[in-house]
């Protein structure tokens, strides 16, 4: 009996010490996970859903909902990302990591910025669909408590700072699939990317990731009204 007992106790701490290793995977072998799934991919193409939360949102919980928006994003390394917003009305953003585009077919309207000034939140997305490469150079990266089960959530904060970005908050799964990705900015806001499964691309048809206006569309250059 008493042999009985020692070896449930044994196979107890076993399991036990088990969980606790899994529970606290170390960073640096998160790190290299999401680069090993996601590093190689000639492109990818996901779903997603955006939500913006103020700070008085995030104040009511679940009783308050923010601007919600669905569509599809479409990202070829190193820098060449189209998302293309369907509800709640058709919209798209395409940048090759220069020049950002915002279309917005409901106005005939083309806004142009500097993607290394006004596309940083996009560039950030290209950055973790790469695997989050190179980002010890430019992030203070910690781990932080898990809310759920089964979720892994890391912490970048920018080094140095950014101007208006205070941290990014990446939600995994145990097995390095990104879920979802919070950009908190320093007033306080909120905006969360839940994306759906990845699908690989092979290949993306000739000028996907270009831009030309269409003809009669106005074209906003950066800081114009």
């Amino acid at each position: 009996m008493k042999t009985a007992v020692r070896l449930c106790l044994l196979f107890s701490a076993i399991l036990l010490s088990t969980g606790a290793a899994r529970c606290e995977e170390p960073l640096q072998t998160i790190l290299d996970g999401l680069k090993e799934k996601y590093g190689h991919l000639s492109g990818l193409k996901v779903d997603y859903t955006r939500e913006i939360i103020t700070r008085s949102m995030s104040l009511l919980g679940s009783q308050a909902e923010g601007d919600r928006a669905e569509g599809h994003i479409f990202f070829k390394p190193p820098h060449f990302l189209r998302l293309e917003q369907k509800r709640p009305a058709e919209e798209t953003v395409l940048t090759d990591g220069a020049v950002l585009w915002w279309y917005i077919p409901e106005k005939n309207e083309v806004h142009k910025y500097d993607a290394g000034k006004f596309g940083k939140e996009l560039g950030l997305l290209s950055d973790i669909f790469r695997g989050l490469v190179r980002v010890g150079e430019r992030f203070d990266v910690t781990r932080l408590p898990e809310k759920e089960p089964d979720s892994v959530r890391l912490q970048l904060v920018p080094v140095p700072a950014w101007e208006e970005i205070d941290r990014i908050v990446i939600a995994l799964t145990p097995g390095h699939d990104i879920r979802a990705v919070e950009i908190h900015n320093l007033l306080g806001t909120v905006t969360r990317f839940k994306l759906g499964r990845f699908h690989e691309m092979d290949a993306f048809d000739s000028g996907f990731f270009e831009f030309k206006a269409p003809e009669g569309a106005r074209v906003v250059e950066q800081g114009e009204m």
